[in-house]
């Protein structure tokens, strides 16, 4: 991927105020990451093989055990979704929308996240 000024990755909703929590080089192919954004600890998700969108943010606080630990979640593919697996109990998230395929009630907050220059940039809530 080219790390030119204007090769932006956005998820589905746009925000006005970026804040850049890493650069791209920080990122690992096909596996999280963990940073400190907005009062919060956000996984992100670098997924480069992936046609579309390759990066996604979401929180590393699982909700079924209470543990941040969703950044060490295996990524996968089930029904057609890009997932990760909850390292604890194995539960799967969606990182599109952050909802859990096994329990409905679950989900995860999934922030707006983009490259930029090289640098990873989360919307500001």
């Amino acid at each position: 991927m080219s790390q030119s000024t204007t090769q932006r990755v956005e998820s589905l909703t746009n925000t006005d105020a970026w804040q850049a929590v890493c650069e791209q080089r920080d990122l690992v192919s096909n596996s999280g990451v963990v940073v400190w954004h907005d009062g919060a600890q956000v996984a992100l998700f670098y997924l480069p093989g992936v046609h579309g969108k390759t990066l996604y943010a979401v929180d590393n606080h699982d909700p079924q055990s209470g543990a941040n630990v969703i950044g060490r979640g295996l990524v996968g593919s089930l029904k057609g979704d890009l997932v990760v697996a909850s390292p604890i109990y194995k539960q799967h998230f969606r990182l599109e929308d952050g909802s859990c395929l096994e329990y409905p009630q679950q989900r995860l907050r999934v922030w707006p996240v983009r490259l930029n220059g090289g640098v990873v940039e989360v919307g500001v809530a």
